[in-house]
């Protein structure tokens, strides 16, 4: 018995198979990062950075509780470098309002340290959007040890 030829126009059986795969797999690297976020159950502006995040491709997780000292605490984040509320990505913290290309850079660059933080809530980060347009120059800071030594990351006016 003599195989049936293949034809340009009709493409064999494990080409289908293959270009499947391939078309399957592409979505399933592409898969948003996951993102457990902590905020209290009454901020709105959190949800805007949540909103934001799931924008820019990752997956938050929320868990809400009414004090974050102590997730600011366990992650290493000092008081004075504190926000609204405390995420974590990819083994590190994120404290406030960090734009997702910030978020996105950490990831791929993988400094050493233990997240970032955008301390307080400056008007214009992501989140904390003002009718207007209205914005406050910032500074995404990497947070470098338990201590509370940082280094500015990212700036944005």
């Amino acid at each position: 018995m003599t195989p049936k030829p293949q034809t340009a126009l009709r493409p064999s059986r494990r080409l289908l198979l293959a270009a499947g795969f391939i078309g399957l797999a592409g979505p399933a690297l592409a898969q948003p990062r996951g993102l457990t976020v902590y905020k209290t159950p009454y901020c709105g502006c959190c949800t805007g950075w949540v909103t934001h995040m799931r924008k820019a491709g990752f997956t938050p997780t929320i868990v809400e509780q009414e004090n974050l000292a102590p997730i600011r605490a366990k992650f290493g984040i000092p008081d004075k470098l504190a926000s609204c509320h405390t995420a974590m990505v990819g083994g590190y913290a994120l404290e406030g309002h960090v734009p997702p290309a910030d978020v996105a850079r950490l990831l791929k660059a993988r400094p050493k340290g233990l997240g970032l933080a955008v301390p307080g809530m400056p008007i214009g980060s992501p989140g904390m959007e003002q009718p207007g347009g209205a914005r406050q120059r910032f500074d995404t800071l990497l947070v470098l040890d338990r201590s509370g030594r940082t280094k500015v990351f990212a700036s944005h006016a």
